[in-house]
């Protein structure tokens, strides 16, 4: 093994930094075999396994064990022809993106480029052009994973088409990949934006505007609705300090035109909220970045903090939602919050509906929307977060189907939720056969 480390006083830089990991053994690997090693070394010791890329989310157990760092093995080859790439686990979405888009291609990237490409495909893939494209887990080609036997394997819908099958949509609990092959899709220029409104002002507009707006879009259209409380810091922009903005996000490619006429309807939730005589003056909208753009600044539409930070979040995946509930679930995230919480809703349906060639074990393809929620823990306790998305839950219950795995932030290790009782079972018997002692985390749904 190459670069392995004891009881290690340094950190392991990470993205999250909420929840500290510490394990009884670093491995930083450098090569798929320092992988295979590690696996192998920590099977015969009886230790638990966790791999760590980005460090966005948790990687498993994050006390004891051996932990392996696969940041190094951040390959990008992109085959034109095929319109594929080929990465490594340790590469990040923003590395996928350049390397794809001198040839006209684009994966199906989620928001932050500083995100594990590998790691957030193994839950799903949750892209911004999500309706158009579906999940990126649909468009894997190969895994290259190295299971708990110390054994590592080729994985295709032709050679073990079940772990074939659990590792799109499935997570971390068969193995730790080490690479995939993915399929690209011809996408360089997009029209996309945000709108951001004064919360204070419109939040119920806009809430059920947006609702509204999502039964009328085609599928090209990707969206989600946020909102925070901003803090009162000298660093942001005047016009956001201490305020509550809501925003409208959108990813569409087709033209300029089109994308136009298809948010008129957003830009005219603000209209109709200005009720003064000087409706420009009077308008609750903050800004309005809407415009074509290479896909190179897809990463703009969202505007997700770059730095490391510690949070805690987690999720509902939802069918249909109540207006007046989804106004309440905002407000309650919001404003009357007791701590900095953002709240966002995805629009889902489209190409995310549809049952892929070879399936997956990605779950709940009929939900109509996705609600993330996500906290600052700066000085927050954990326990009064977990208390206020409990509250909004129940707010939200009639709706809620389940969870989204990619997006449990410091969630520990609970599976509950993550799939449908079906697909949970399935999962679950791929795990005994795999991984039999529980390396990667013990038995599924424990």
């Amino acid at each position: 093994m190459v670069s392995a480390s004891e009881g290690r006083a340094e950190p392991l830089p990470t993205f999250q930094t909420g929840f500290p990991i510490r394990p009884d053994r670093l491995v930083e690997a450098a090569t798929p075999e320092d992988v295979r090693e590690a696996v192998a070394y920590a099977g015969g010791r009886g230790l638990h396994v966790a791999a760590h890329a980005s460090g966005h989310g948790l990687p498993g157990p994050v006390e004891g064990g051996v932990l392996i760092a696969t940041r190094a093995l951040d390959s990008v080859t992109v085959d034109p022809v095929r319109r594929t790439a080929r990465i490594g686990a340790g590469a990040n979405w923003g590395q996928v993106i350049e390397a794809a888009a001198p040839h006209g291609l684009a994966p199906l990237n989620g928001s932050s480029p500083s995100v594990g490409a590998v790691s957030y495909t193994l839950g799903g893939g949750l892209g911004i052009l999500a309706r158009e494209f579906g999940y990126a887990a649909d468009h894997v080609r190969s895994l290259d994973v190295v299971t708990a036997d110390g054994t590592a394997r080729r994985v295709t819908p032709e050679c073990e088409p079940e772990l074939f099958w659990g590792l799109r949509g499935g997570g971390h609990r068969l193995g730790v990949v080490t690479g995939l092959e993915i399929a690209l899709v011809a996408v360089e220029r997009l029209y996309g934006g945000s709108i951001a409104f004064d919360g204070a002002r419109a939040a119920g507009e806009v809430v059920r505007g947006y609702l509204e707006w999502t039964r009328t879009v085609p599928d090209a259209v990707t969206s989600s609705l946020a909102a925070l409380v901003y803090p009162d810091l000298p660093r942001l922009p005047e016009e956001l300090r201490g305020r509550y903005v809501i925003s409208v996000r959108v990813a569409f490619t087709g033209g300029v035109a089109e994308g136009e006429r298809l948010v008129a309807p957003l830009r005219a939730i603000g209209r109709a909220a200005a009720d003064g005589p000087d409706r420009a003056a009077d308008s609750p909208v903050l800004s309005d970045s809407l415009r074509e753009m290479p896909y190179t600044e897809s990463h703009t539409i969202h505007s997700d903090p770059p730095f490391p930070h510690a949070y805690y979040g987690d999720s509902a995946v939802l069918g249909e939602l109540d207006a007046e509930r989804t106004v309440q679930a905002f407000d309650m995230a919001g404003p009357r919050a007791p701590m900095m919480t953002v709240v966002q809703l995805n629009h889902l349906g489209g190409a995310l509906a549809a049952r892929p060639e070879v399936p997956s074990a990605v779950p709940y393809r009929d939900a109509r929307f996705l609600l993330r929620l996500l906290s600052p823990l700066d000085g927050t306790e954990v326990g009064a977060v977990r208390a206020l998305y409990g509250e909004v839950g129940r707010v939200l219950e009639p709706a809620v189907l389940g969870r989204s795995l990619n997006f449990s932030f410091g969630g520990g290790d609970r599976t509950a939720g993550f799939h449908e009782a079906e697909t949970a079972k399935r999962l679950a018997g791929l795990v005994s056969q795999y991984d039999p002692a529980g390396l990667f985390g013990g038995p599924y749904g424990a």
